[in-house]
């Protein structure tokens, strides 16, 4: 099976083409919106960060950042900076142009304001955006695909039929070739040990288990339960009762494929197949994570109805509770309550959520994209100084 992509210098393929517009702090993050609201193709990602980070902190924003330049659904990179923030704006844009891509930068500081700043960013993405234009899309395998597989706002009908169709409909895609990202440590407390099970090796195995207790030893060091914040409030009016149930419930995103190794926050996978990504349960720093890895396309399960969107690639929402289609009709792509009400099996509904991968990947506009949510998050992993 094919999709209709866009060819990057460095081989991978987008399933979009977009212009990104990348503030290295958020003292540059108005510029960069103002230039990208002023070009169709550009998106600019709302980045709250960049300064008075220190050690990992500092060094997982920069990695996120050049992660998300290099991107496959980007085609072309402005690096938008203040000129005294503590990501350094040259090694943001020498990374990210590693790939091929036109990539530039403005510093407000050397331009004498954010007015001066602003006019030469438009003038210099005006001229990038009619370059990308050019790109066309073309017919690729759809193992060039790397999917996303998120879950937010769970209910009792995620673990049970939404959940354990996008599995199926993951294998089916590493089966053609292509790749697949599982996140959410917190979500995998209860049930790691199944997933450390399907490892392609015991180290492998063995980080997974490691993954699980340093994310609880953080909670631990900071004199709190992490049950106080999983299964969340909606989650638990949904009918999960703890964490271990909402685990066991999400591991089935991953379908039945053997892991392949296992990702540090924004890391790209080597190789093609199934990996798992360490992240937070927070759905949108979550998928920017998944998204600085290199993928092109998200999946996202919800019993209890989000809206959530991303500015650098095409967000497929599903749920498997009737009700909640019917109530965010306007936010949700796919209905597969039909699983619970014993209409269709896991295995029929995995096949349609395949081919709404292979569709939206190949340009249709999924509801969040048509609705412009485009919500964006980076990870912080230590206080601000």
């Amino acid at each position: 099976m094919k999709f209709n992509g866009y060819l990057r210098s460095d081989g991978k393929v987008g399933t979009r083409n977009y212009l990104a517009v990348i503030p290295t702090s958020i003292c540059s993050a108005t510029v960069a919106f103002n230039i990208a609201s002023q070009i169709p193709q550009a998106v600019a990602l709302p980045n709250q960060h960049g300064c008075c980070q220190i050690g990992a902190d500092h060094e997982q924003t920069i990695n996120t950042l050049i992660g998300l330049g290099k991107n496959p659904n980007v085609a072309a990179v402005l690096v938008v900076g203040l000129g005294c923030e503590g990501v350094p704006i040259d090694k943001v844009a020498k990374n990210i142009a590693t790939t091929g891509k036109k990539t530039e930068t403005v510093i407000i500081q050397e331009c004498g304001g954010t007015l001066k700043a602003t006019e030469k960013g438009i003038k210099i993405a005006a001229k990038m955006a009619r370059e990308i234009s050019l790109i066309k899309a073309q017919e690729f395998p759809i193992s060039e695909l790397c999917l996303a597989v998120e879950c937010g706002g769970s209910d009792f009908t995620s673990g049970l039929a939404s959940n354990p169709a996008v599995g199926v409909a993951s294998d089916l895609l590493i089966e053609a070739g292509g790749t697949s990202i599982l996140s959410e440590t917190t979500e995998f407390i209860g049930a790691e040990h199944i997933l450390a099970r399907r490892a392609k090796t015991p180290m492998i195995g063995e980080k997974i288990i490691s993954l699980v207790q340093n994310c609880e030893l953080r909670a631990k060091q900071l004199n709190v339960d992490i049950r106080g914040g999983q299964p969340t409030p909606g989650n638990i009016a949904g009918g999960i009762s703890s964490i271990e149930e909402k685990s066991l419930g999400c591991i089935y995103k991953a379908g039945n494929s053997p892991i392949q190794g296992v990702l540090v926050y924004a890391e790209t996978p080597k190789e093609k197949g199934l990996y798992i990504m360490d992240t937070p349960g927070q759905d949108i720093e979550s998928i920017t994570g998944m998204l600085a890895g290199g993928a092109n396309i998200v999946i996202f399960t919800t019993g209890r109805g989000t809206p959530t969107g991303s500015p650098l690639a095409p967000v497929i929402k599903i749920t498997a509770n009737s009700e909640t289609y019917s109530k965010m009709f306007d936010n949700i792509d796919l209905d597969t309550s039909s699983i619970i009400s014993g209409g269709k099996s896991i295995d029929q509904v995995a096949k349609e959520i395949f081919q709404e991968i292979i569709d939206v990947a190949s340009g249709k506009l999924t509801k969040a994209e048509s609705l412009g949510h485009k919500e964006f998050g980076i990870y912080k992993i230590a206080p601000t100084f």
